[in-house]
């Protein structure tokens, strides 16, 4: 008897100290949902950033829930999930009640969100209309180019007092990514965290705006919100900035 109970005791704290025994587990601080696209040129980001939040989810303690589409969104699926996090989705694609339901959820701040480069991809694109609440939501603007070829960029903080700007450097460089230029500034409607030293981009180019904000907060809206202008290439998560923008980001939209 006194084995059996010795083996007992041996395999529960073995499932104890592996996390295996679930009435031990700690329930999730949060949950996040995750909007991406599979595949195309900007997979090898998705598939980087992936396996970094994952990483990061287990380390802090939140859940994650990936989903490839935005036609299962609505009101109900959301309110699961205290951050929603657009990772390179663009902003078409969408069917109505996914889009009132998402309107609903940053207008009434039911949670945070938290935004990568495709989501600014405003207009009219693939058969798609322009979506005019998200160009508002984004400042106003609508795609006009990109940096085909790609190009490192030396990004400038603005405002390091802001939560998602914590333990970020002054400045800090940026490679291989695509710097999206927009028919007009969103500045003047939006909280401008950070921008990109077109003067510093290598190779040089000639697809600039002069003031070119790359992450940004609408202010406007209750839910907190952040958007990243970066999120071409796997290699942005070479830099420490961009991780710890993107971990702040997280927290911060969760309020946590």
């Amino acid at each position: 008897m006194k084995t059996l109970k010795s083996a007992l005791s041996i395999v529960l704290l073995t499932l104890l100290l592996t996390g295996s025994l679930s009435v031990f587990a700690r329930p999730p601080k949060f949950k996040a949902l995750v909007l991406t696209e599979r595949g195309g040129r900007h997979e090898g980001f998705v598939v980087a950033a992936l396996e970094w939040l994952n990483a990061y989810a287990a380390q802090n303690n939140f859940e994650v829930k990936v989903i490839n589409h935005a036609t299962g969104l609505d009101e109900a699926m959301l309110s699961n999930y205290k951050v929603f996090i657009q990772l390179n989705y663009p902003p078409y694609t969408w069917n109505d009640a996914s889009m009132a339901a998402f309107i609903k959820y940053i207008e009434e701040g039911r949670g945070g969100w938290v935004g990568f480069h495709h989501a600014t991809l405003l207009g009219e694109f693939d058969g798609y209309p322009m979506w005019n609440w998200f160009s508002e939501f984004m400042g106003g603007i609508r795609f006009k180019n990109y940096i085909a070829a790609t190009a490192s960029g030396k990004v400038m903080v603005e405002d390091n007092r802001h939560p998602v700007m914590k333990g970020v450097a002054s400045s800090f460089v940026l490679h291989n990514d695509e710097w999206y230029t927009f028919d007009k500034n969103p500045r003047p409607n939006v909280h401008v965290l950070a921008q990109v030293d077109e003067s510093t981009y290598q190779p040089a180019t000639d697809i600039i705006m002069g003031d070119h904000p790359v992450v940004r907060v609408n202010e406007k809206m209750k839910a907190r919100n952040v958007y990243f202008l970066m999120g071409h290439h796997a290699s942005l998560f070479e830099s420490k900035d961009f991780k710890r923008m993107f971990s702040n980001a997280i927290k911060w939209a969760a309020g946590k």
